[in-house]
């Protein structure tokens, strides 16, 4: 038999179911609240820890072994606190090293005590001295709720680097507002190094990989990204029109045609995509949905001339090139046992 105390007590009222429930919902907010203050303390205390460091000239002054003096010192002090390791200690110096008070603002001390210290720690270990690098995937890691896994592969993927060159034509082709926007949906290059293929791969089969593993892909397209089809059939006048791949941003509430080519840019792809881009305009698009946004990726671009294509067109086009770093060199693939060879070894045993 139950106790009495384990019994839940409920009064079946509608103000009082909804009261309730509002009060369940303004104490996770509470929760979630507490909790961000409490990383937001925590993050300002190592902060504050490497500055005195710094400006105490700690390891100058008391000599090889202070990191682990103040490591077993503060480790005694606080039993039962956690992060009072040698490297730790070590990690607070460089986070302060690389955003000292007197090189920071309000805005960005704001955000740096806003991620977690897992996340300062990938960031100090992977940018080196770039504050501006570490600073840029703060930003996203803020906008986009990345767990410390998302930005460890973002950091891998170089997307730092290949977020400052974009060769697209939106601020001339998009508002203002809708260009910067626009903007963060190119990466160039496109890193598809979860792909396993070898040389000679065609276009299709790129394509059947990408959408085999369009989780994947769709973390290297950005945020927001949702996939509606592949050869996304369009009818345009008498003839049938076969999109590569075709989603929809949620964050720029627009339609993105994505054309894959395994070939070098060539004018002509920039036509074609600027046709379909046009095609989804006039068959897609509603009044609600922004301007429809081509992204052409290929094997690789001369970038003046994919720049002089660009501006003869009044689409909103971007063009990128993809990275598949993961191939088999050739001298090595032709080591590698044919399948009929594999065969006949599995019939004699």
């Amino acid at each position: 038999m139950k106790d009495v105390s384990e019994k839940v007590l409920s009064i079946f009222d509608d103000d009082y179911q909804n009261w309730i429930n509002d009060l369940k919902k303004r104490y996770k907010q509470s929760q979630i609240k507490a909790a961000i203050k409490v990383n937001s303390e925590l993050i300002q205390f190592y902060w504050s820890l490497g500055r005195d460091i710094v400006k105490m000239k700690s390891e100058s002054r008391w000599g090889s072994r202070f990191y682990e003096t103040l490591s077993k010192d503060l480790k005694a002090s606080f039993p039962d606190a956690k992060g009072f390791s040698k490297t730790n200690i070590k990690n607070a110096r460089q986070f302060y090293e690389l955003f000292p008070e007197s090189e920071i603002g309000r805005q960005v001390v704001d955000q740096l005590f806003m991620v977690p210290w897992g996340h300062i720690v990938l960031l100090v270990r992977s940018v080196g001295n770039n504050s501006q690098k570490a600073l840029f995937y703060i930003r996203k890691t803020i906008e986009n709720n990345w767990s410390r896994s998302v930005l460890s592969c973002f950091l891998d993927t170089n997307l730092y680097e290949r977020s400052k060159d974009k060769l697209t034509n939106f601020k001339a082709t998009l508002p203002e507002e809708n260009s910067d926007l626009a903007n963060e949906l190119i990466k160039d290059p496109y890193n598809f190094n979860f792909l396993a293929m070898d040389n000679k791969y065609t276009e299709k089969e790129l394509k059947d990989a990408l959408i085999n593993n369009i989780q994947k892909f769709l973390l290297e397209l950005g945020t927001g990204f949702a996939f509606i089809g592949r050869e996304y059939r369009l009818q345009v006048g008498q003839t049938e029109q076969f999109l590569d791949m075709l989603f929809y941003n949620t964050q720029a509430h627009a339609y993105v045609v994505l054309e894959v080519k395994t070939t070098n840019f060539k004018p002509e792809f920039v036509g074609q995509l600027g046709t379909y881009v046009v095609a989804v305009d006039h068959i897609l698009k509603t009044e609600r949905d922004e301007k429809t946004i081509g992204i052409l990726v290929c094997k690789d671009k001369d970038n003046v001339l994919a720049r002089y294509s660009l501006d003869s067109s009044s689409q909103p086009l971007g063009v990128s090139s993809f990275e598949l770093s993961k191939l088999i060199p050739e001298n090595f693939k032709s080591s590698l046992p044919t399948v009929e060879e594999i065969e006949n070894e599995l019939k004699l045993k």
